[in-house]
């Protein structure tokens, strides 16, 4: 998404964004080591909440909202149509984000423990370092499902949508964004942020499946 966004938004401007690709917490610990950074994107607010001293003032924005889904492997004949369906004994291996470092798999966790099948699937759970390897791991069939965002659901090769989840058990899922205060670009920083936030940026957004940002 970002890389369609940045190419319209440097067609328009004439301007070049260099895009850092990486898991959430991967870019916050860059952050925070002092790598040269002018905007954070994150997938979640604690790992945006860990570089707060970093950030220019007046910059964190609610940008974009994201749903979880449930994704079974290719040839998956069992039921799955709910949470339930996951403790099956024919589910022997989901794959999740790592609930102790991605966001991804921190809403899982955060999912599965609220509904009360955090401790009746624990032990089949297969922590991955980013969301997309849980998504590689069902597509390529070695997880019988995943939990991973609505977004990720459309790169998956083999791997089926079983269902998303909604209703108040979901979890409120924002990516925010800000410039960062030693930025050596910052007003382009800020202009590119108020871009993505506007009604070009978030066409590109939901053309991927992003969603408007949830209310607190």
């Amino acid at each position: 998404m970002l890389q369609e966004a940045s190419r319209q938004y440097e067609a328009a401007h004439h301007t070049a964004i260099h895009l850092n690709l990486a898991a959430s917490n991967v870019l916050a610990r860059q952050i925070q080591e002092g790598a040269p950074m002018d905007v954070f994107i994150s997938a979640d607010d604690a790992q945006m909440d860990a570089v707060t001293q970093q950030i220019a003032p007046g910059t964190r924005v609610p940008l974009y909202g994201n749903a979880l889904v449930v994704m079974v492997r290719d040839g998956w004949s069992e039921p799955m149509r709910t949470l339930a369906d996951l403790e099956a004994p024919a589910v022997t291996r989901i794959a999740i984000g790592d609930p102790a470092a991605v966001p991804a798999g921190v809403y899982a966790k955060q999912l599965l423990v609220r509904t009360g099948r955090w401790n009746g699937v624990e032990d089949r759970l297969v922590p991955s370092g980013s969301v997309r390897a849980a998504l590689s791991a069902v597509d390529s069939g070695h997880a019988d499902a995943a939990i991973v965002y609505r977004t990720d659901a459309r790169a998956a090769r083999h791997a089926r949508l079983a269902f998303e989840i909604t209703g108040p058990d979901a979890p409120r899922i924002v990516y925010p964004a800000a410039a960062l205060a030693d930025s050596a670009h910052l007003e382009q920083a800020r202009a590119w942020l108020a871009w993505l936030e506007g009604p070009q940026g978030r066409a590109v957004a939901a053309r991927y499946g992003f969603m408007p940002a949830p209310a607190p």
